[in-house]
């Protein structure tokens, strides 16, 4: 009598179950990908606390400016001399992401900064220990604390030109432009005053003392605390945009209201 075979399971694994293992396997690596994230982060925000010297400051020079500024800061036909542009110099180019510059063009647009406020200070420093020039003001500048009426008068003769009275910026020739004020910090300004980047004059203390310097970063201070009271501003460009404005939305609903009126009428 022939025997009677073993009947082995034939049970089928659930169409779910792949799905559930991809779903479980992306969690878990997604888990420890987000926790090495955080680890690097805190990792990051510690260190750029910490205080660098001037020869930290060379090293960075080296890795990110010598290629365009030269070794020894004497430039090349990628980018100028930095002979006497000083620490202040540095500072605003850095510290607004213009440098390191991403391509060549007209001038230098502002972007994300590359660099951390410790790292942005030993470069600044290792310039200056260099090629002294223009250094950091006094606090007292800065403090926001002048005459603000004093300062819009001193604006509107030697920067409105350019910048607009509101400091919402302009357009200039050749592709150049003067970038809007609104959001730049105090020592920033003055850098610009005194160190006159890209197609900026430079205003020394002959043209500008020191307290009517102060006087302009109260103004924009002031302004940039202090938004438009009547209301929408525009962008602050003028008379061009506004007019504009009440040309399209304005006469616009007039003639809208005009026509809805006549076709009810009829």
């Amino acid at each position: 009598m022939p025997r009677k075979k073993p009947h082995r399971s034939t049970g089928r694994r659930s169409p779910w179950a792949a799905a559930a293992l991809i779903g479980i396997g992306l969690l878990i690596t997604g888990g420890v990908y987000a926790g090495a994230s955080a680890a690097v982060a805190a990792t990051d925000d510690g260190g750029s606390t910490q205080e660098l010297t001037v020869e930290d400051g060379e090293l960075l020079f080296q890795a990110n400016c010598a290629t365009c500024h030269g070794l020894d800061l004497q430039g090349s036909e990628a980018g100028p001399s930095l002979y006497g542009v000083g620490e202040l110099s540095v500072h605003f180019q850095v510290s607004t992401g213009r440098m390191p510059l991403q391509a060549q063009g007209p001038q230098a647009p502002q972007k994300p900064v590359q660099f951390t406020d410790a790292q942005t200070q030993a470069l600044a420093e290792y310039v200056q220990s260099v090629a002294p020039g223009p250094e950091f003001p006094a606090d007292e500048v800065l403090d926001g604390e002048g005459d603000a009426s004093h300062g819009g008068e001193l604006f509107r003769i030697n920067c409105a030109m350019c910048h607009n009275v509101a400091g919402a910026g302009g357009a200039l020739t050749e592709g150049k432009y003067a970038p809007a004020l609104d959001g730049t910090s105090p020592l920033n300004i003055y850098a610009a005053m005194v160190t006159g980047p890209q197609n900026m004059p430079v205003f020394n203390n002959m043209n500008l003392s020191l307290e009517e310097k102060r006087d302009i970063i109260t103004y924009l201070l002031y302004i940039q605390e202090n938004r438009s009271p009547g209301g929408f501003e525009l962008g602050s460009l003028g008379p061009v945009s506004e007019g504009l404005f009440i040309w399209i939305f304005g006469i616009g609903s007039l003639i809208a209201i005009t026509v809805w009126v006549t076709a009810k009428s009829n």
